[in-house]
């Protein structure tokens, strides 16, 4: 799937030590994105921040370290993005979902092991 032009991209903040299922919340987003046919979708970890509970976690202070954040960046399309929304908010119970217009400049995959370029 390639992407260009007007996109939107989701980007939804957690804890590290968030999980749903016995599994990292981050990681069950991408899986779920994945299954949804979304263009992509990064996980970033944090080495410093604080949210809503205004407690300091940095990956500087080994005693501060637990619960680092974690960000979760999907983009595609609006409506494929919206109709994906609906399971992002009944998994994030504690975090930040943000949605923002972005414009795709270029987006070039490499193919699936087995198949030619």
């Amino acid at each position: 799937m390639t992407l260009t032009g007007p996109a939107v991209r989701l980007t939804v903040i957690v804890g590290e030590g968030d999980h749903v299922h016995h599994r990292s919340l981050a990681t069950e987003i991408v899986l779920r994105a994945h299954a949804a046919g979304l263009a992509g979708a990064t996980v970033l970890r944090g080495v410093e921040g604080f949210g809503a509970s205004s407690r300091i976690h940095t990956s500087r202070l080994l005693s501060l370290a637990e619960d680092l954040p974690i960000m979760v960046v999907i983009v595609d399309t609006r409506d494929r993005v919206e109709a994906f929304l609906p399971q992002v908010e009944e998994l994030v119970t504690s975090g930040l979902v943000m949605l923002e217009d972005v414009t795709v400049v270029r987006h070039v995959g490499r193919p699936a092991r087995g198949e030619r370029a």
